[in-house]
């Protein structure tokens, strides 16, 4: 079967073979008489001398499919020229005709880009490696009181008064920041007893932590929550009780629990995007709680049984794993639409192991016994970190810079390449309170924020 068609007339004449006529020769009658012409085909003729010659068939020679192909494109294309020069308005409608049929090559275009040139134009976003990409810019502080370091000692004197924030030298973020060297600044925002619907009705305000962050952030970290569930009224209800009378006080908040946790987990998601909105490029890392009590807790803690440490443990394991999972769902938006920055969940839960509230050598703070007569006493500082705790705490954010989340990081080209150390010192406080070159650090500089002990 040949491949180039089934019409025959597409073949090439072969040549006649022995006793075969070619299509240019005229046949002859047995006594060398021509063929009658317009005698129809087999029909039987008479020569000159009257015999009957032998029926032929006729074999005129038609005209090839390839030859009429050339006939029609060479009247359609004096018609397109015709058409062209008479009527000039079709002229731009050809141009585009003919910049289809030669795949995109237009007269007057410059040539087409190679496959490398194509990357580089597109390429508006650089990758870089987990620890450039924290530090690059600024690094931004912000949570309630795990990440002030209420608990933790040598506080900042302007805040260490009823209602302050209570930021710590001793914190995590003082800590990160010494550790690196950062191209910006610290700017510390974080403050005791803030929570997560505080950061979103502040918005817009100077008191805001959210507005303390601008376009060359390149690392925030944020650990927020913990008030919104209401932990330390959890833990009071539980304590300050008749252990003997009433032994499910703390199970009983169960419900109400899991309520909070569930409305927290949507305003999470829109804390982290405001951040993400006013910083795109940057790393933000949220951390989660530490566990407060053993994994296996072996005996009383002052009110509190075995059952209750236990399920203590576990709303603050469900709380962390409530955080993680909305976290990786922000952070698979960003990668998603192939934006830059990263959501990353730092996971504290076990950074206090062996030195929980009840060791010898805590790492929390544990409950304050009042006057005799007063009872228990769970103060603001009770249950979060001293300095030692906030150092694990440090250790494991300081492995997460460095290590990064399990994806790659991308950084804004443009946002990089005009990044110096004047622009991000007008960058230290945020749009609300700038800090200008020459002007008092923005980590000392204490904004009039409301908290409740």
């Amino acid at each position: 079967m040949s491949t180039r068609g089934d019409d025959p007339s597409d073949f090439d004449e072969p040549e006649p073979g022995p006793g075969e006529h070619s299509r240019d020769e005229q046949p002859t009658d047995g006594t060398g008489g021509e063929q009658t012409p317009g005698a129809a085909d087999g029909e039987q003729v008479s020569g000159s001398n009257g015999a009957t010659a032998a029926p032929h068939t006729s074999r005129k020679r038609p005209r090839t499919r390839r030859a009429r192909i050339a006939l029609y494109s060479a009247a359609a294309l004096i018609l397109i020229l015709v058409v062209t020069v008479a009527v000039p308005a079709t002229r731009d409608s050809m141009t585009d005709f003919w910049c289809e049929v030669t795949g995109g090559v237009c007269p007057g275009d410059p040539p087409p880009l190679t496959e490398e040139e194509q990357q580089e134009e597109l390429d508006w976003r650089v990758r870089v490696d987990p620890e450039e990409a924290a530090l690059w810019g600024n690094y931004v502080a912000l949570g309630d009181s795990y990440s002030s370091g209420d608990g933790a000692g040598d506080y900042d004197p302007s805040t260490a008064e009823p209602g302050g924030c209570w930021r710590s030298e001793n914190a995590y973020p003082r800590l990160i920041s010494e550790e690196y060297e950062f191209s910006g600044t610290l700017a510390f925002f974080a403050c005791s007893s803030h929570k997560g619907e505080d950061m979103l009705s502040q918005l817009g305000t100077p008191e805001s932590q959210i507005e303390r962050v601008t376009d060359h952030t390149s690392l925030v970290t944020v650990g927020i929550g913990g008030n919104d569930l209401g932990f330390i009224p959890v833990l009071r209800t539980c304590m300050v009780r008749m252990p003997i009378l009433d032994n499910t006080a703390c199970v009983d908040q169960e419900e109400e629990i899991s309520e909070r946790m569930e409305q927290f987990e949507g305003t999470l998601t829109q804390v982290l995007e405001e951040i993400h909105e006013r910083a795109p490029d940057a790393r933000i890392l949220v951390l989660g709680y530490p566990r407060l009590f053993p994994e296996d807790p072996t005996g009383m803690y002052y009110t509190l049984s075995v059952s209750d440490q236990e399920w203590l443990n576990t709303v603050a394991q469900r709380f962390n794993e409530a955080i993680r999972d909305t976290v990786y769902r922000v952070d698979g938006d960003v990668y998603g639409e192939r934006d830059v920055g990263s959501t990353e969940y730092v996971n504290v839960f076990s950074s206090l192991n062996g030195y929980e509230v009840s060791a010898d050598e805590a790492w929390l703070n544990g409950i304050v016994l009042g006057e005799l007569g007063e009872g228990l006493e769970v103060d603001r500082a009770s249950f979060h970190p001293t300095a030692e705790g906030q150092m694990s705490m440090a250790e494991r954010v300081r492995r997460q810079i460095e290590e990064g989340p399990e994806r790659a990081l991308y950084v804004t080209r443009e946002t990089v390449e005009r990044v110096d150390q004047e622009l991000l010192r007008s960058e230290l406080g945020g749009p609300l309170d700038p800090v200008e070159p020459g002007e008092e650090s923005v980590d000392e500089v204490v904004p009039e924020e409301a908290g409740t002990s």
